[in-house]
């Protein structure tokens, strides 16, 4: 079932009857909506009250609860300990213990994936993608040599222009990738806690105080969809920033139609799959990690 993607910007108060996730704004119900038809809540003005059956209900049915700061850029994601897989110890113990080999040969799949994307998006709106290719086709185990890096600094040049310069803390085009990134990573993280993994348990990113660290590095290779969609939002609006129409793209993203495996179906359906050849390939060698491909994405 394609799991909804819920966006509330204004005050609200978010409470629960007979299973439906209730949303009263000025005292007047104005929605009513099946938790567990939920995939991703994203609570962005400041005065939203949300009840703990609310969120103890999204939990339970795996919908990831997304926190958005001032500025309405995703701050941080709750979800769920323990509910998403029933060997969740067994598996943790086996996260925590996979070998350093193990997470380098993850790793490369994971910049490999992301650097023949950034030069898919550079091919799709006409620019040069060889340079990309190039690196793609020689990164190695644990990316030694930091192509990854390499590969950025030509890629926003040549999709943004030489002015472009990636900052998390800008505004413009900045800002919307901070929002679409944001929405991705509470996509997967989503799809980790499923699997039964833990997502603060990294392959490459280990920075001690972020929880979502394994999250972070399977997100890599869905960056350039949201690069994507910020540059066709650059070409539409000269002046960009974080509102309900330059929002909708990366709410739409989630449930458009991608390829996984020869097969059609939503992104946060192909985002668990994901995972499932990710947790194959921690333990076989030759496992090979599918992302999701295009699609209809492109056109």
């Amino acid at each position: 079932m394609i799991k909804r993607v819920i966006d509330i910007s204004e005050q609200a108060y978010l409470h629960q009857l007979h299973q439906q996730l209730v949303i009263d704004k000025n005292g007047k119900t104005v929605a009513q909506i099946p938790i567990e038809d939920l995939g991703v809540l994203i609570l962005q003005h400041p005065a939203i009250v949300i009840t703990q059956a609310v969120v103890i209900s999204c939990q339970q049915n795996n919908a990831a609860i997304v926190f958005c700061d001032a500025r309405h850029l995703p701050y941080s994601v709750l979800l769920p300990i323990s509910d998403g897989n029933s060997l969740h110890s067994k598996i943790i113990r086996q996260q925590i213990s996979l070998s350093l080999p193990a997470k380098k040969r993850v790793w490369q799949q994971i910049v490999k994936h992301k650097i023949s994307g950034q030069a898919q998006v550079l091919k799709h709106v006409g620019k040069n993608p060889l340079p990309l290719k190039r690196l793609a086709e020689n990164v190695k185990a644990g990316d030694p040599e930091n192509l990854e890096a390499q590969a950025a600094q030509k890629y926003w040049r040549l999709l943004f222009g030489d002015g472009f310069r990636r900052d998390t803390d800008a505004e413009g085009i900045n800002s919307l990738l901070n929002y679409g990134y944001g929405i991705m990573r509470a996509m997967v993280a989503r799809a980790i806690v499923a699997s039964g993994l833990h997502p603060a348990l990294g392959v490459q990113h280990s920075n001690q105080y972020d929880g979502l660290c394994l999250a972070d590095d399977v997100m890599e290779p869905f960056r350039p969809w949201v690069d994507l969609r910020v540059y066709q939002l650059s070409q539409q609006y000269p002046a960009l920033e974080v509102n309900q129409t330059t929002k909708l793209p990366f709410l739409k993203l989630l449930s458009e139609s991608v390829c996984w495996n020869q097969q059609t179906m939503p992104l946060m359906v192909a985002s668990h799959y994901l995972m499932a050849d990710i947790k194959r390939a921690f333990d076989d060698k030759n496992q090979k990690i599918n992302y999701p491909e295009w699609g209809e994405l492109l056109l």
